[in-house]
């Protein structure tokens, strides 16, 4: 790998914990003119949540750390980040995986599709099919809901090589899927992203919030609304958290 790659686009540290400062457009530009050099490399899809389990677990900061890119997909994240770097703004996993099948510039790159369950995973290949006729998809597989093991991740890496696929889109879930990347990191030739919950709404099953309630930063509201016993807990506890460690970022540098 190219050491350089490293300090491609800079990183801001939010609450302790390094993101990477950049924006959709340069995202994009960047995987497409940097492709080779992220082969076997890994990106984040950083936000309020992953950022405070990185705070709190050290362990899963080295993970978010150790990729090429943890983007700011949380809009907080973006906000305070762009403080500091004007340009910084989110990039969600939905966004860039739109963003990517259809520029033009990566039209050549093939898609594996690795994670949840057979059939949320064949309404997103169908789905994908139906909007991107000409996106390359190189294997697709749903996930298994215990760690791997390390036969079963030389084999999955075995999997994705044979299928020469370019990107490994991965919707496991917060901490699971950064923690898998982490662990292939240089054993696939293809630079994996974890996504989370953007294969449902790619497929159609989870709704989208509206982009008003995006740039407001109440995505997590309209979560809420959808899913109000899974969440609650979650976002109460971690928007609360995360709100409490940037005051007292801001103290100390006070």
């Amino acid at each position: 790998m190219d050491s350089k790659i490293n300090t491609e686009i800079e990183r801001v540290e939010i609450i302790g914990v390094p993101i990477s400062a950049t924006n959709m457009d340069e995202c994009v530009d960047f995987l497409v003119s940097n492709f080779e050099a992220v082969r076997g490399e890994y990106i984040c899809v950083s936000n309020v949540h992953t950022t405070v389990m990185a705070h709190d677990d050290p362990c899963y900061k080295t993970v978010q750390s150790s990729s090429i890119l943890s983007l700011p997909d949380g809009k907080p994240l973006s906000v305070l980040g762009s403080k500091a770097f004007p340009k910084m703004g989110r990039v969600t996993g939905p966004d860039l995986m739109r963003e990517l099948f259809e520029d033009e510039r990566a039209s050549a790159f093939s898609h594996y599709f690795y994670g949840n369950t057979k059939e949320n995973l064949d309404a997103l290949i169908r789905k994908l099919e139906g909007s991107y006729p000409s996106l390359k998809i190189a294997g697709y597989e749903p996930s298994i809901f215990r760690p791997l093991t390390e036969a079963e991740e030389n084999e999955l890496c075995s999997r994705i090589d044979a299928s020469h696929a370019d990107f490994v889109w991965m919707g496991l879930g917060a901490p699971r899927q950064e923690n898998l990347c982490f662990k292939l990191k240089g054993r696939t030739n293809s630079c994996m992203i974890g996504v989370g919950g953007a294969f449902n709404i790619l497929a159609g099953i989870t709704p989208e919030a509206p982009r008003w309630m995006q740039d407001l930063s109440l995505e997590w509201l309209y979560r809420l609304t959808q899913e109000p016993k899974r969440l609650f807990k979650r976002y109460f506890v971690t928007n609360t958290k995360f709100i409490l460690y940037v005051m007292a970022s801001k103290m100390r540098k006070a």
